[in-house]
């Protein structure tokens, strides 16, 4: 299997960390790509239209797209726990995540907003709402013990990435300080091999 990836992607350290854990990770193949908006990548288009990282490529041709559909498929693949397989918790877990993916889009757009918009043309309000999101989000799991303090899965994976890209692209937002419950959390998570391997680089 091959991985379409970036190191900065936190899409794609998601699926790192769930396939490192899942002992998988040494079947699949890194594949750095770069995808920017209003950037042209005509080959990677051919994989995805959609242009977005990361994307799994099986050895027989087929394409899994979306960082927790991939997931998805190496925990079936590899016979894990990491999304319950049935009843409330797994509708729990799943709406969490989708909740923990929101909040990373509206970071992304953020850092788009502030980082590759033309200068003059920054939407603040626009960045501000979209910020307010994440926040917000962090918020809402800062009084979550179930989750914080439950068993690893792809919910406590996704919300470690949403931290580390905090950490990674607005080192100044002062997350930790406002929610020491997620900053304990994330000194947690920082322990597993996993996390420490798919750290991004330094900003």
């Amino acid at each position: 299997m091959k991985l379409t990836f970036s190191p900065a992607s936190p899409f794609a350290r998601k699926v790192r960390i769930a396939a490192i854990e899942l002992g998988l990770i040494d079947k699949i193949e890194l594949v750095p790509a770069t995808v920017a908006p209003g950037q042209a990548n005509d080959e990677y288009s051919k994989i995805t239209p959609l242009k977005k990282l990361p994307v799994l490529l099986l050895d027989h041709g087929d394409v899994i797209l979306d960082s927790y559909v991939i997931v998805e498929y190496l925990n079936e693949l590899g016979g894990g726990r990491l999304i319950p397989g049935y009843g409330p918790r797994r509708w729990k877990v799943k709406t969490d995540h989708s909740l923990i993916n929101g909040m990373l889009d509206s970071m992304l757009l953020c850092r788009y907003e502030k980082m590759v918009r033309p200068q003059g043309t920054l939407w603040q309000a626009w960045y501000d709402d979209h910020w307010n999101r994440a926040w917000t989000g962090m918020a809402r799991f800062e009084d979550r013990p179930d989750v914080l303090d439950g068993p690893f899965d792809i919910a406590q994976i996704g919300l470690t990435c949403v931290l580390g890209y905090a950490d990674f692209r607005f080192a100044d937002c002062g997350w930790r300080k406002a929610y020491p419950k997620l900053d304990a959390f994330y000194q947690k998570m920082l322990e597993r091999p996993s996390v420490k391997i798919s750290a991004p680089p330094a900003a």
